[in-house]
């Protein structure tokens, strides 16, 4: 292999944390803002078609159609969070923050970068999910018991789509 591709790989197997801890320190500070945008799109769309179209619609198979809507929702905001984090605000840190390059001066290499941003990418997700099916068990739409069974979707549906971006 090339001194290139050797430079990409990962230099060890926990390296990618300091990077989640970068990331995660950051949102820290802008975190109220962060989840009240992560809540409110949604909102706006299980409000306005759950509770407007929802009364032209009816029932789906025994459920009604805001219901319906909640788990698209939940799902959605997990892609959306994931896809969001991995093009607009890694290009961010690459490009005009210079985040990238400072962190390549130390002993983390890019793959190490790639891997901490994946995980931060699936992270977001996680919690953009979550919080959105609290929302819905919390209005009455879903289950409580239903989100405990959908966070490990939740997680994947977050590498996914963090992986694709």
């Amino acid at each position: 292999m090339g001194e290139g591709f050797t430079a990409a790989l990962p230099a060890n197997a926990w390296n990618w944390i300091a990077v989640w801890r970068r990331n995660h320190m950051a949102w820290k500070k802008v975190a109220f803002a962060s989840i009240l945008g992560t809540l409110a799109d949604p909102m706006i769309y299980l409000f306005g078609l759950g509770t407007g179209l929802g009364l032209l619609v009816g029932r789906i198979e025994g459920a009604s159609y805001i219901a319906f809507l909640a788990a698209g929702m939940v799902a959605t905001s997990a892609m959306t969070a994931s896809t969001f984090e991995t093009t607009y605000a890694v290009f961010g840190r690459m490009r005009d923050q210079g985040t990238w390059e400072a962190i390549l001066h130390t002993q983390l290499t890019l793959g190490d970068i790639i891997l901490g941003e994946l995980a931060w990418a699936a992270t977001k997700a996680f919690l953009a999910g979550t919080t959105i099916a609290i929302v819905a068990a919390a209005l009455g739409y879903a289950a409580w018991t239903s989100v405990l069974y959908v966070l490990p979707v939740i997680a994947l549906t977050g590498f996914a789509f963090a992986s694709l971006a």
